[in-house]
């Protein structure tokens, strides 16, 4: 019984407690008024058990407060809406590391036509935030290799270390001109820029493939396969092309040539493989040709017949005459092993994006995209986790890179068609559109994480825009 009273006097004394009125300015009402009715719980609770004189807890009909809490609400501080544009380009505007109230003027010396062409790297948006590798290479900054008849730059993790995936080589070929019959140890994918190529080639059961590819169009060569690549005079300046190899450390230094190999054997051993005089053999080069002048092509019908057949499936396609996909904000058409099946490692897509248009906000599972711009400007912002998000400005023949997984878009700046690649090492061309995934989810979850109205839930698209037209 004397249990029972002391238990009782305690249960009134923290009821008094709980319930009793802070002192003016005493911070101890709130923390009183949070915690009440957990308290209450808990001292309901050990009154009942004690009350049993057993430790076994005694059924009571009174309410816990915790019945009539209200639900919870979570608040949170949300985006700004200023707008974060390019502040100048680089015919309009004076580059300064300024932004709103953030930055100071530059007291140094500074590269002036840079800044002009990298806006978001002098003066970046506010919503660019930690850190993430260069992401731009131009091909402009690249060593070129000329030689009679043409020349050649390279881009790889040598001067894009963020480029592991994919690297590239820039090609001019004169009319006539030969990039000598050579092989790698990489897949080798091109694009015609301009002119016409003629390539040739044979697969290991001696299958052999001539083809003349036009502007626009691709040839793929798998690894280890032989080919040569020859400009024709369709156009009088020859041609020009972009080869992407599907690893990020090749080098054009590291190819196999023909002539750079018969250098390197006994003059005996050549005559003995071929079964001729070693006279045959005497002018063959002492250093490697690479790239150097030669008799135009003959007609693509007058190449040798094989034995063996042709290749089983071509080694170009006719890219340019592919009908795009005409969009609100621009057109896209994609190439890969589904109608250029020999092509088991690249996947691309031609895009185009018009003034005040963006190639929506997306992703690529989990391939590295690499991109090529060919007319126009444009930004990218690439989005890493965990915060990091860092925008890049691009002109024609700057190189873009996103690596795997992470969200981005690419915005027209300027006020002539942006036209860009998007190539993938991979046999498929696949990518996420963030809008689609939000379209295709239950609305509520959507708007209890962006509050976004009824209306606006409404609107979003079931279908991927892919590009993406400006909102008048």
């Amino acid at each position: 019984m004397i249990h029972f009273t002391s238990c009782f006097c305690a249960l009134l004394l923290a009821r008094f407690a709980f319930t009793a009125p802070a002192p003016p300015g005493s911070s101890s009402g709130t923390l009183s008024a949070s915690t009440s009715p957990s308290a209450s719980v808990s001292v309901s609770q050990s009154v009942s058990m004690s009350a049993s004189g057993s430790g076994e807890p005694v059924s009571s009909s009174a309410p816990t407060s915790t019945a009539d809490a209200p639900a919870s609400t979570a608040t949170f501080p949300t985006i700004d809406l200023e707008p974060n544009n390019p502040l100048w380009n680089e015919n309009s505007g004076t580059p300064a590391p300024i932004r709103g109230t953030l930055g100071s003027v530059l007291l140094g010396p500074d590269n002036l036509p840079i800044d002009k062409q990298n806006p978001d790297l002098l003066a970046p948006p506010t919503t660019d935030h930690g850190s993430i590798a260069n992401a731009k290479w131009p091909f402009s900054l690249s060593h070129n290799r000329l030689q009679d008849g043409g020349w050649a730059r390279q881009e790889n993790v040598n001067v894009m270390p963020i480029a592991t995936q994919m690297s590239s080589v820039n090609m001019r070929l004169e009319a006539g001109a030969v990039r000598e019959l050579h092989w790698h140890k990489t897949a080798e994918w091109a694009y015609v820029l301009k002119g016409r190529v003629q390539v040739t080639a044979i697969d290991p059961q001696g299958k052999n493939y001539v083809a003349t590819v036009d502007e626009g169009d691709l040839w793929y060569f798998p690894a280890g396969i032989p080919h040569s690549l020859q400009a024709t005079d369709d156009n009088k300046e020859g041609a020009e092309f972009v080869l992407v190899f599907d690893t990020g450390t090749f080098s054009e230094d590291s190819t196999f040539l023909l002539t750079d190999w018969l250098a390197h054997i006994p003059a005996e051993v050549i005559a003995k493989n071929f079964g001729t005089d070693i006279q045959t053999w005497a002018n063959v080069p002492e250093e490697e040709l690479y790239i150097f002048p030669a008799t135009l092509p003959e007609a693509d019908d007058q190449a040798p017949k094989s034995p063996q057949g042709v290749v089983d499936n071509p080694y170009s396609f006719a890219f340019s005459k592919v009908k795009e996909n005409k969009l609100a904000g621009g057109s896209v058409k994609v190439v890969d092993s589904s109608t250029f099946k020999i092509s088991k490692t690249i996947a691309a897509a031609e895009v185009t994006v018009e003034p005040g248009a963006m190639r929506e906000l997306h992703w690529h599972p989990t391939e590295d995209e690499w991109s090529l711009f060919l007319e126009g400007t444009g930004r990218v912002t690439i989005f890493a986790a965990q915060s990091n998000a860092r925008t890049f400005d691009y002109q024609a023949g700057d190189i873009g890179y996103v690596p795997g997984s992470m969200g981005h878009y690419v915005e027209n700046t300027g006020n002539t068609t942006l036209r860009f690649l998007e190539i993938f090492r991979s046999e498929k061309y696949e990518d996420v559109s963030l809008m689609q995934w939000l379209a295709l989810i239950p609305a509520q979850l959507v708007k209890s994480h962006l509050g976004l109205s009824d209306k606006a839930l409404a609107d979003l698209k079931k279908e991927k825009q892919t590009v993406v037209a400006p909102v008048h």
